[in-house]
């Protein structure tokens, strides 16, 4: 694909996701299949997409000052000055001369001379001149909302929470590429055993400090390996894994997942139970359930039944004290996941995670009858904010004195998590910049003999 066209996919696509809401990895992919992208074309593509997304603030600072006064100027043109100031401050590879006069070819196909002469020169006094200085912005908390590209109400929650420091780190960290993690089905190889093979096929791996099936790919794409379609790894970031690690399951066990798609959690629960039980794994949406079946048998795993329901009322279906173990990884605002969801930021509001906290409450509540006395609930999301995490947990053990925080979670923990930052009396707090993760919350709830 030539430069040109591939910096127009960049557009339609940033048009799509900023403009329509939709969602940036499911779109990246289609484009990418759809156009039979090389693996070069396809990771600019999405340096171009991720990237302009991640710094849409700091790069509307850039830019926006410089077109007021204009007409009223479309969304695409915003959306093409944006990307291609973050290809001249963030990207090296290609020079600016090159980067502008495809700006303007593209203004020139899409609009008309004024578009393309608008396009040229902004870019051209930004070539020249630099961009503005974040340094004149006052306030701290605005400053770091702009210069990491977060709302400004997100940025104050966060630091009314965790203090400025922990929340600069977190939005720095947010801006950053992940390691890609994988996960190992133990029936199938040893860890070590397919550390050596990547190794030798030219990867540059390193084992996971938080689950002994997990693997860091440093270097290498992953997805095209054999090791995927024979099932002896599947992608999953290293704090999902220490849920599976954490939910202490043994063979033989009744266990529930209870909001399980696409499938990560359940199939490692299956692994730790050496396939020898059952998991009952529910999700709200049909399609989604298919999906825990379809990776069920990826990994040869036969133990999981997976089906369509509203975990809110699955008193209906279930028995109370059905299941020795629960797992809810309750649906939550996403806010720990925005290295690879950068545009969740901004179309997150606060009074979101109000709703999906009083969700979580609900779930909770309809989990509790159906936990054996002596079993124990993993409480999990993948969001960093105290609303839906520690105040949740706090609200349920308030209203469940028969429930109470599983004394030996915090002696179970990975020896690398033992004094983490993010530990308190509620549970574990993952943040991004400490263990190169998701943000991602767990704890693990015993119910009472």
């Amino acid at each position: 694909m030539s430069k040109f066209a591939l910096r127009e996919t960049a557009l339609d696509l940033l048009t799509r996701i900023g403009d329509q809401g939709g969602f940036s990895h499911v779109l990246i992919d289609r484009a990418m299949k759809e156009e039979k992208l090389s693996e070069r074309d396809g990771a600019l593509l999405t340096e171009i997409v991720y990237g302009t997304l991640q710094r849409r603030n700091l790069l509307a600072y850039y830019v926006d000052d410089r077109i007021k006064g204009k007409k009223k100027v479309k969304s695409w043109v915003k959306w093409l000055l944006y990307m291609s100031v973050y290809q001249m401050q963030f990207l090296d590879k290609v020079p600016d001369h090159a980067i502008i006069h495809e700006a303007v070819e593209i203004s020139k196909k899409r609009g008309h001379k004024g578009i393309a002469s608008l396009v040229n020169g902004v870019l051209r006094t930004i070539q020249r001149e630099g961009v503005p200085d974040t340094s004149k912005i006052e306030d701290p908390v605005e400053r770091l909302a702009v210069e990491t590209s977060h709302p400004d109400w997100l940025v104050g929650s966060w630091v009314d929470m965790y203090g400025l420091e922990t929340t600069r780190e977190m939005c720095n960290t947010n801006l950053t590429h992940k390691v890609v993690s994988v996960r190992v089905q133990p029936m199938k190889a040893d860890r070590e055993e397919v550390m050596r093979q990547l190794t030798d096929d030219g990867f540059e791996v390193e084992p996971s400090k938080l689950s002994p099936q997990g693997i860091l790919i440093q270097k290498g794409n992953i997805l095209k390996h054999g090791f995927f379609k024979s099932g002896i790894l599947t992608i999953q970031d290293q704090s999902s894994m220490l849920v599976g690690e954490m939910m202490d399951v043994q063979p033989g066990m009744d266990v529930l997942d209870a909001c399980s798609a696409p499938g990560g959690k359940t199939t490692h629960i299956a692994e730790k139970m050496q396939n020898e039980g059952k998991v009952i794994a529910y999700d709200l949406h049909a399609k989604k359930a298919k999906l825990v079946s379809e990776k069920a048998k990826q990994l040869d795993l036969d133990i999981i039944e997976a089906g369509q329901a509203d975990s809110r009322e699955l008193g209906s279906k279930h028995g109370v004290e059905s299941f020795d173990r629960i797992l809810l990884d309750a649906p939550c605002s996403g806010l720990g996941v925005l290295r690879s969801k950068p545009d969740i930021k901004y179309h997150k509001q606060e009074q979101d995670i109000l709703v999906l906290s009083s969700i979580q409450d609900e779930l909770l509540e309809s989990m509790a009858p159906l936990l054996k006395k002596g079993g124990k609930l993993v409480y999990s999301t993948c969001t960093v904010d105290q609303r839906e995490n520690e105040q949740v947990i706090e609200r349920f053990l308030d209203n469940h004195p028969e429930y109470i925080i599983d004394a030996s979670f915090i002696k179970s923990l990975p020896d690398a998590l033992q004094k983490a930052p993010g530990l308190s009396e509620y549970g574990l707090q993952l943040f991004p910049q400490h263990f190169d993760t998701d943000g991602f919350f767990l704890t693990r709830l015993r119910r009472m003999d």
